[in-house]
């Protein structure tokens, strides 16, 4: 329980940067064409904010479903690298674990619980971390979801106050500090870089071109065998 109560404690500034985003998509879902049902449920089976953002904007525009399913699909690819790095800390649990952890895995937990298990200790019970950002992830997801449903209703041009910026600076919060080799440092900015040129691209596969972009570089520097000193 100790470990869970600190999952979640730990996952607050996440839960704070996530708020705006969960609330705008709210907001945006009934002039989208979802009813209130409909966006709510969105929200508690997908749990994809960046997916669920796009998935609004081509249901806006008259996209087929066929062609909404595959957006979103190369969007969340990169909880595939997520994945790969989480999986030796989790290949132990029984599939009663591994599933709900992989559907409630997001962004924001990715970047808390992979710090929770690069930490030295050897409680057998980091899964239970994992478990408890999840689970404030989700439920805070919900519950802001949920008021944009209904506060977009009583206030016009809530969408359009730059809300989601949030989220932005959270993450860089939250990312920077642990960016202390030069392998890092080069894929940071490599991958900030190529987001930038890959912008324009359609159904936001610039994400792919600069996580993979990222990747490459710090791989590359690392087999070079440059020292892990920091930047």
């Amino acid at each position: 329980m100790a470990e869970f109560l600190r999952g979640a404690r730990d996952t607050v500034p996440m839960l704070v940067g996530a708020a705006p985003f969960g609330l705008i998509f709210g907001t945006l879902a009934g002039p989208a064409g979802l009813s209130h049902m409909g966006a709510a449920l969105m929200s508690l089976v997908v749990f994809a904010g960046s997916s669920q953002f796009i998935a609004l904007t081509l249901l806006a525009g008259g996209a087929g479903t066929a062609l909404i399913v595959l957006t979103t699909l190369v969007v969340n690819l990169r909880h595939a690298l997520y994945s790969a790095n989480l999986q030796p800390h989790v290949a132990r649990l029984p599939q009663l674990w591994r599933a709900p952890l992989a559907f409630w895995l997001t962004d924001e937990t990715f970047a808390v619980v992979q710090r929770r298990y690069a930490e030295s200790d050897l409680s057998p019970f980091k899964h239970w971390y994992y478990l408890g950002s999840c689970l404030a992830m989700y439920t805070n997801w919900q519950l802001w979801t949920v008021t944009g449903i209904f506060l977009g209703q009583a206030v016009a041009g809530i969408g359009r106050l730059g809300l989601e910026f949030a989220m932005v600076a959270t993450f860089v919060a939250i990312v920077v500090p642990l960016l202390r080799t030069r392998p890092m440092v080069a894929s940071a900015l490599t991958s900030a870089g190529a987001a930038l040129l890959a912008r324009g691209l359609p159904y936001k596969l610039g994400l792919m071109v600069a996580a993979l972009a990222g990747v490459v570089v710090g791989v590359w520097l690392e087999e070079q065998g440059r020292p892990d000193e920091t930047a």
